[in-house]
């Protein structure tokens, strides 16, 4: 069973996301990079609490032509499919049900930084997602409490530039005009 298993998977560098789609949909949070395969550890229960409620805060208060939903990647190309904890995309792109979207269907994508991935939720994320297009990045920091870093993006120099940081609650008028408490994405605790 296990030479079969490992028979399944392509050399480093070989991985399409045509590949990807043929694994099994098991539940593991599978991304491409440049044709690597990665894998990610389980998420922690603040991460996915954080993200449930940002979720449904941001689908309360953004406009009806828009989509908030997580667990999609976004196909940037045929070696590179990277999944977002949420994403606000188009209406019309979200009304087919995909699996993937992309770049261009996606306009903010927000990554809530583990302990075991802050490199790639603090530099190789973000520097993808601006080589994508992809008009608005968040990050938000767990370590002293919750920190939402919004950036917008520069589309001559494509990165992305940090126009607000916020501690007591989500106040932006990009995307679109949002005052969201903090305590309205900060999960229970004892």
């Amino acid at each position: 069973m296990t030479a079969a298993l490992h028979d399944d998977y392509l050399a480093p560098g070989e991985w399409t996301t045509d590949a990807l789609d043929r694994l099994p949909d098991d539940g593991r949070r599978r991304e491409l990079l440049d044709g690597q395969l990665i894998v990610s550890p389980s998420l922690t229960r603040l991460h996915q609490s954080i993200a449930m409620l940002l979720g449904a805060a941001l689908q309360e208060t953004c406009p009806a032509e828009f989509d908030v939903t997580q667990g999609v990647s976004v196909r940037m190309s045929r070696s590179r499919s990277l999944i977002p904890d949420l994403l606000v995309t188009e209406l019309d792109a979200a009304a087919r049900n995909p699996s993937s979207y992309l770049p261009n269907e996606v306009l903010l994508v927000v990554e809530i930084v583990s302990e075991r991935t802050r490199s790639i939720d603090r530099v190789l994320k973000p520097a993808l997602y601006a080589e994508a297009d992809i008009p608005f990045f968040w990050r938000i920091e767990t370590e002293a409490g919750i920190v939402v870093h919004a950036h917008r993006l520069d589309p001559v120099k494509r990165v992305y530039v940090e126009h607000a940081r916020m501690s007591d609650g989500i106040l932006l008028a990009d995307p679109w005009e949002m005052d969201i408490p903090l305590d309205r994405i900060t999960p229970r605790s004892r």
